[in-house]
């Protein structure tokens, strides 16, 4: 599995990594990754006008995107949308951040996995 990672480098910029989830474990049901830790879940819903400016992740987490996607916009410039069922990992706390703004013309229901 493929998830997307928005990191903030040494100079401020913000930019996307793809990173490669590691199976450990296979098992009847599946093959499993190692148990990450998070400290807590938050669901959200976001409207279809949603459209924000420069910001930096208010924590480190993962995002998941249940229903629809999002356009993520890196402050190097490059931009991608995370599609409905993606991951996104955001680590850019520090920094100019990203820029956020709903896709489709559709509610966004998505899972915040807060990592500290």
């Amino acid at each position: 599995m493929k998830i997307h990672r928005l990191y903030t480098d040494e100079k401020g910029e913000s930019h996307f990594a793809t990173e490669e989830v590691e199976y450990v474990e296979t098992t009847p049901s599946g093959r499993l990754s190692k148990r990450l830790p998070a400290t807590g879940i938050i669901f959200r819903e976001v409207p279809p006008t949603y459209d924000l400016d420069w910001h930096p992740a208010p924590r480190r987490q993962y995002i998941i995107n249940l229903d629809n996607g999002v356009e993520i916009t890196a402050s190097d410039g490059e931009s991608r949308v995370i599609g409905a069922g993606e991951v996104l990992l955001v680590e850019d706390t520090t920094g100019k951040g990203h820029l956020s703004k709903a896709v489709n013309a559709r509610v966004r229901n998505c899972i915040f996995v807060a990592l500290e």
